[in-house]
């Protein structure tokens, strides 16, 4: 895991949420109180997340992409009541165990549909503290690395879900809605 957090850190993993696939999550979703976006990128997800909400979101990023606070997202020790990002998949597992005590409602991640596999994923993450829901697109997000598209880039080949962890509504069985 530290292998990946150094290659992580070492340079920008930036692949911007199209905007529909944060309105998904806002369709499937209802949020109180403030939302932070600890990687916000170039404000993607931001924007559509203003759109629907009218509470307070806080956005940074480690890079300055032109949008948010330049902030790295492990300095955070203040509790959200929502933390809602698409972490750098590298560092996924460590910003889960960074931000699941600070989100005092929901955290919610983008991330592969993979991530739902492995051993130790199980011991460490879901055989404590399970998502109350995955929500799984059955049309396939395309995700341009540094949101721009290459001709030769071929998109949607990757499956991606919303991981959500509800403290409002704690429960041992996850639902997995399409």
């Amino acid at each position: 895991m530290a292998t990946h957090r150094r290659l992580a850190e070492s340079g920008p993993d930036f692949y911007p949420t199209p905007a529909w696939g944060t309105r998904a999550l806002m369709h499937y979703e209802k949020f109180e109180g403030a939302i932070l976006e600890p990687c916000c990128g170039d404000g993607a997800m931001v924007k559509e997340l203003l759109k629907d909400y009218s509470g307070r979101v806080v956005a940074s990023d480690r890079y300055r992409r032109g949008y948010g606070y330049e902030k790295d997202a492990f300095s955070y020790s203040a509790p959200y009541s929502n933390v809602i990002t698409n972490p750098p998949f590298a560092l996924a597992e460590d910003l889960f165990h960074h931000f699941y005590p600070l989100a005092g409602r929901k955290l919610c991640l983008l991330l592969r549909s993979a991530f739902l596999e492995g051993q130790r994923r199980w011991a460490q993450i879901y055989s404590k503290t399970p998502p109350q829901r995955v929500l799984v697109f059955t049309r396939r997000l395309t995700m341009y690395k540094n949101g721009v598209r290459e001709e030769d880039q071929a998109g949607g080949t990757t499956s991606y879900a919303w991981f959500v962890w509800d403290k409002q509504e704690p429960s041992t069985d996850t639902n997995i809605i399409w």
